[in-house]
């Protein structure tokens, strides 16, 4: 364990060594032999079909740089921190997503984020030169008041369209997440993202080079207004767009559930015992001459008639018009009165739910404004501005999310918190047991904002507030009512975003009392601030587990070690160890032992016995 996240496209590399060596030359890709591997599949022309901007091959630096940053849990804010599996991240987006490549690769079912539109008017991070070093903008990044507040002059820049790099500014934004969020999703999992006309254009572009234009799926527009802005020069409007990726092609089919519109097209006039139908005509399209050997005479069994239609075939074969009578699917109408037969569509046989359709009313989807009203319900009113309404969210999460699967549901642009709000305010209607993330920067409130006056310093803030009322609200509808299908998980696990608990070599040494010093320093390469919970959840995230895997405390004498997972894994951070405390671990056999080096106090023999007696029943043994 190296202390660092996952680098995003080793994995990829790991696979094309595996599967096409001969691309290689010196440990590294060779476009050559690239080129000579896969002839025409492979354009190293200059020229090709794209889009640059300025600051685009950064963009692969910044996603390729590793961080050394981790999580700290936060108990005093949190809810019920031990058992929700309900996360909220308080940190710098590009940072945590790096931070959790390890532990939720390939595992979020549904990413839905609402990101700055670049009006002109947003405030976000972005690189002011773009060659920005990694030092340079971590420094920007940690730049913080006295009372530990990010500060706007440090890490937010307004992007304003008299900027020479307004869309680049954006775009150089945006990509990263996104590559990042990508690598987090499962093989049929989906992303949601909200914009509006400002930039839809190039984001479609952006994420089409991403997630590959065969997982576009849709284009949705969302009707967010039901009236007309009246200080609109141009044109007002009234809709936003929802763009809908799957992470590939292991996605082959979306449905909605069905609702009682759609449902209240089906009947039983024949008292079929079938159930409930629908019906259509039996009358192609098409002509008799463009159809010959679907045309035949049909009796209708009211008046025994036999009857074909004088210029269009019929839809179905003859054979199979016998199976439809045969099998009571032909209606002819009440007592026969209709010209034609009609085939029954039973309600009963469809597939479960409807194909979703592109265009999203108000009416089924919300409004920004029952989106403001819910907020001001929950928080106090003008708190926070456009919030998207949980009704909208909840929509995406009925199409990308099953019941009680344990789907994770993931926002990296979380503000206000509608999206976790959403995730267990459907939980709790439908019974599911959907979790959710949540990550929002400390972006501070303007001191000259209602939410500034009413206390919230910052929008992460906001969020945790919104969400553990919600939270409380559906708890304590809960806890009276009978409980048919599982109380919703309404607790609420926080984190903050912050440096390594570890010590990080110094690159830079150059001199031989630096490096002396360098050693002395390591001797203990836990920083002294560091509480134990704080190195175990570092270690959770780097060694690629859960940030919800359960954790037990056990007692040996008056020292103590932890067991991950029903000892999946098996974490001792005293500051010195024993024999009996190496044996107690030992009897729980678990798969992996991590220790601190410093434990051993300099005792060679104990490490030797300990890492001899962890070989020799194959527990994989770590000394950090």
């Amino acid at each position: 364990m190296d202390g660092k996240s996952r680098v995003p496209h080793q994995e990829l590399i790991e696979l094309l060594r595996q599967k096409a060596p001969m691309i290689f030359t010196e440990d590294r890709i060779d476009p050559d032999k690239l080129k000579q591997t896969f002839g025409e599949s492979v354009n190293i022309d200059n020229e090709r079909y794209g889009l640059n901007w300025a600051g685009k091959s950064d963009c692969f630096r910044h996603i390729q740089e590793p961080t050394t940053a981790t999580l700290k849990p936060v108990r005093e804010e949190s809810v019920d921190f031990d058992n929700t599996e309900n996360i909220f991240i308080e940190g710098e987006n590009l940072q945590v997503l790096k931070v959790l490549q390890k532990s939720y690769y390939g595992k979020i079912k549904m990413i839905y984020i609402d990101p700055p539109y670049n009006t002109g008017n947003d405030s976000f991070i972005y690189p002011d030169r773009f060659q920005e070093s990694k030092e340079d903008y971590l420094q920007r990044v940690g730049d913080k008041d006295e009372e530990g507040n990010l500060t706007n002059e440090g890490i937010f820049r307004k992007n304003s369209r008299d900027n020479g790099h307004y869309h680049s500014n954006w775009l150089s934004m945006m990509y990263p997440r996104l590559f990042l969020a990508r690598n987090l999703l499962r093989q049929d999992g989906v992303i949601f993202v909200s914009i509006d006309d400002n930039e839809v254009h190039n984001l479609r572009v952006i994420m089409n080079e991403i997630f590959g234009e065969d997982n576009f799926i849709a284009d949705i527009i969302w009707e967010k207004r039901y009236t007309r802005s009246n200080d609109a020069k141009l044109m007002a409007s009234i809709i936003d767009h929802l763009l809908l990726y799957r992470r590939n092609s292991s996605l082959n089919e979306l449905r909605e559930q069905r609702s009682e519109k759609s449902d209240s097209i089906y009947s039983n006039p024949d008292n079929d015992p079938k159930g409930t139908w629908t019906s259509v005509s039996y009358v192609s399209q098409r002509t008799r001459t463009q159809r010959p050997n679907l045309c035949y005479k049909v009796k209708n069994p009211f008046n025994g008639k036999e009857i074909e239609h004088p210029t269009n075939a019929w839809k179905y074969s003859k054979e199979q018009y016998k199976k439809h009578e045969a099998e009571n699917r032909l209606y002819w109408g009440k007592s026969g009165g209709h010209q034609y037969p009609r085939l029954k569509k039973y309600l009963n046989e469809l597939k479960e739910g409807v194909v979703p359709i592109n265009l999203w009313k108000y009416s089924d989807s919300g409004s920004i404004d029952e989106g403001t009203k819910e907020v001001d319900s929950i928080i106090g009113k003008d708190i926070f501005d456009y919030p998207k309404p949980t009704k909208l969210i909840q929509r995406m999460l009925k199409m990308g999310t099953s019941v009680a699967s344990g789907d994770i549901v993931l926002d990296f642009f979380a503000g206000s918190g509608s999206t976790a709000d959403a995730v267990i305010s459907l939980n709790a209607i439908d019974g599911g047991n959907r979790k959710s993330i949540s990550i929002q920067l400390a972006e501070p409130c303007s001191e000259q904002s209602s939410a500034f006056e009413k206390g919230f310093k910052t929008i992460s803030e906001i969020a945790t507030k919104r969400i553990k009322r919600a939270f409380h609200k559906i708890y304590e509808t809960q806890k009276d009512e009978l409980n048919l299908t599982g109380r919703a998980d309404t607790g609420l696990k926080i984190f903050h975003l912050s440096e390594s608990n570890f010590k990080i070599w110094r690159n830079d040494v150059s001199t031989e009392q630096e490096l002396i010093e360098q050693m002395n320093i390591f001797i203990d390469n836990v920083k002294g601030e560091s509480s134990k919970e704080n190195i175990l959840y570092e270690l959770i995230l780097k060694t690629g587990l859960d940030l919800n895997i359960k954790v037990e405390v056990k007692q040996v004498e008056d020292k103590e070690y932890f067991s991950l997972g029903s000892d999946k894994m098996i974490v001792c951070l005293e500051d010195e160890i024993n024999q009996s405390l190496v044996d107690a671990i030992l009897n729980d056999k678990p798969e992996k032992v991590v220790l601190l080096d410093k434990s051993f106090k300099s005792n060679d023999q104990l490490k030797t016995n300990t890492l001899l007696q962890m070989e020799s029943v194959k527990i994989d043994f770590k000394v950090i």
